[in-house]
């Protein structure tokens, strides 16, 4: 198990046979790097870093070696090393292209850890203890991002969450980001619609760490820029004051960071575990030729404030000390309960 995970959000498309075909010719090479070109050069967040000539004179001559389409991609992985698009990746057929992988590796988490991981986690809320919410929250990859599947994959994760807040009268909750290492945050962040409350939750950030985006919840809806683009329809009282602690460790990435980074600059909100990745640059997807697609990083994520932040570094550091058998004997949940029985 060489690579525990890889931080990114994994769709899959289906290329028609027309479309294979044409993918065998030197044309199909020409067009689609062509094309690859314009975007990055038009829109990657770094473009004004990189020698635009130089690199597509030196990835022109590269593509020669290659006979047809298909295996020409793997020079996608060199030119995304090139100009360091460590969050970038390209969709084709089943197999994503990134740049060289210096994630982390099997050495950097527990054996409990481990041992979760691969059982592949899905959503759970619970009650620990008679008196702690506990909500573990996932990687979320799909690729039917319409606003229908969206709320269909948030709103039971949220009435999950609602049901034990109507049944038990808690101390506070413990939001668990130790698996999520990417995906679609739509319905992670409406999922916690009653913790976040109707306020901003985070933004995009330009080169010039200018905010361009900004991402708010209000009443079950999730808006960019006050445009309405996915809900769930919310019930009882919000929890916008109560006690959170979140969970993070190395392998809370990508859109997991932006979920943490929604709590920052929120009331009695604490941080307990490692370090997170460091994938908060945002990712936004861009066409290419021959139905393939590819994620382009765009800008930086930023917190309710504009506040960016290059690793989520947690208030109380807890390292490799998880128990998911028994979570009450969990370091990093025992320091929750800890901060949320202080007065």
């Amino acid at each position: 198990m060489k690579k525990i995970l890889v931080l990114i959000f994994i769709l899959s498309l289906t290329i028609n046979s027309n479309a294979q075909t044409n993918l065998t010719s030197r044309d199909s090479i020409n067009v689609f790097y062509d094309s690859l070109f314009n975007t990055l050069k038009l829109d990657y967040l770094y473009k004004s870093e990189v020698n635009w000539t130089a690199l597509e004179s030196e990835t022109r001559d590269n593509l020669n070696q290659f006979s047809d389409f298909k295996s020409s991609l793997a020079q996608t992985t060199v030119l995304f090393d090139k100009i360091k698009a460590t969050h970038c990746q390209l969709f084709y057929n089943d197999t994503i292209y990134t740049a060289t992988y210096n994630g982390p590796t099997e050495k950097d988490f527990s054996e409990q850890w481990i041992k979760k991981y691969v059982t592949n986690p899905s959503f759970e809320v619970k009650v620990l203890d008679n008196n702690y919410g506990y909500i573990l929250m996932p990687s979320m990859n799909f690729e039917d991002v319409s606003p229908e599947n969206i709320s269909k994959i948030a709103q039971p994760m949220y009435d999950q969450i609602a049901k034990i807040k109507s049944n038990n009268k808690l101390k506070g909750w413990i939001i668990d980001l130790r698996f999520n290492s990417g995906g679609h945050v739509y319905p992670m962040l409406l999922a916690l619609y009653d913790f976040l409350g109707n306020n901003t939750v985070w933004g995009e950030l330009n080169i010039k760490r200018t905010i361009t985006s900004t991402i708010s919840l209000n009443n079950g809806k999730y808006l960019q820029n006050k445009e309405v683009k996915y809900s769930i329809n919310p019930a009882g009282k919000l929890l916008d004051k109560s006690k959170i602690a979140i969970i993070t460790n190395i392998g809370t990435g990508s859109s997991g960071e932006i979920t943490a980074i929604a709590f920052k600059e929120r009331k009695n909100t604490i941080f307990i575990g490692e370090n997170t990745n460091g994938l908060t640059t945002t990712n936004d997807k861009r066409d290419l030729p021959f139905e393939l697609y590819m994620a382009l990083t765009t800008g930086y994520d930023c917190d309710r404030s504009g506040k960016f932040y290059k690793t989520i570094v947690p208030d109380i550091l807890v390292s490799k000390q998880d128990n998911f058998d028994n979570l009450l004997l969990d370091k990093n949940i025992q320091e929750a309960i800890k901060w949320m029985n202080k007065k």
